[in-house]
């Protein structure tokens, strides 16, 4: 039995800098999910943006093969990313350059490594919400060295998971929920209220506009905490 309201999130803890090495990093703890991301800096593009004065955003992601209750084999192994992999990471990488101005980055290139510590489901919206602080973070300390001299965020972006099981919409699904949700949906917004991303799915049976407004509708009003979370993290020194 779900202990939470149906629109309620998990508990969410947000440590920045959990690691040094890189520029910025932050480790997201959602329920019992946890993703690292880590965000580190490179003078140069890729070869189509070379000269072009635009600078880029990337992402990459990964589980960590004791993430889940049964070892998952790293992608190295099969010497190729896995499909799902592949997939979260470009949405990851989309989800962040939503949120910056590539011109005013300037020709450097962003990288937000994503590594799930522990799954137990949402690793996409952890990331993309995580690496979008680990960004942030970055940004704000290559302009209070001197590197940038305007910043180029141009928005917040974060991303929570809902659902249908069981015939009520549910907001932050955890494994066992979307495991047997009848609709599942992933949703990325900006903190202006405008989607970047949609990825819904009649997992076990369709849905109409009724209950897609009721799935966003949750969305919307958890995503407005969690843009207030990130917020106060990026903020505070």
């Amino acid at each position: 039995m779900r202990e939470r309201k149906n629109g309620e999130l998990r508990k969410i803890k947000i440590t920045k800098n959990y690691i040094k090495q890189p520029v910025a990093s932050a480790l997201i703890e959602w329920g019992n999910t946890a993703v690292l991301c880590a965000a580190t800096v490179e003078d140069k593009v890729p070869p189509y943006l070379e000269g072009t004065g635009k600078g880029w955003v990337t992402a990459e992601y990964s589980m960590l093969p004791a993430s889940t209750k049964t070892r998952n084999p790293r992608d190295i192994s099969k010497l190729k990313l896995a499909g799902r992999t592949a997939e979260i990471q470009r949405l990851i990488g989309r989800s962040l350059r939503a949120a910056v101005d590539l011109e005013k980055l300037g020709e450097r290139t962003v990288t937000v490594d994503c590594d799930v510590l522990t799954a137990d489901g949402g690793t996409r919206c952890a990331s993309i919400t995580g690496g979008y602080i680990a960004l942030a973070l970055a940004i704000k300390k290559l302009l209070k060295e001197g590197v940038l001299q305007e910043s180029p965020m141009k928005c917040a972006v974060a991303a929570v998971s809902v659902g249908k099981v069981d015939g009520e919409i549910l907001c932050d699904l955890e494994y066992a929920e979307d495991s047997r949700a009848e609709v599942d949906m992933n949703v990325v917004m900006t903190d202006g209220g405008s989607y970047v991303e949609l990825q819904g799915t009649g997992e076990k049976g369709l849905f109409g506009d009724d209950e897609l407004k009721a799935l966003t509708r949750s969305a919307k009003a958890a995503l407005r905490k969690i843009f207030a979370m990130q917020k106060k993290v990026i903020e505070n020194d």
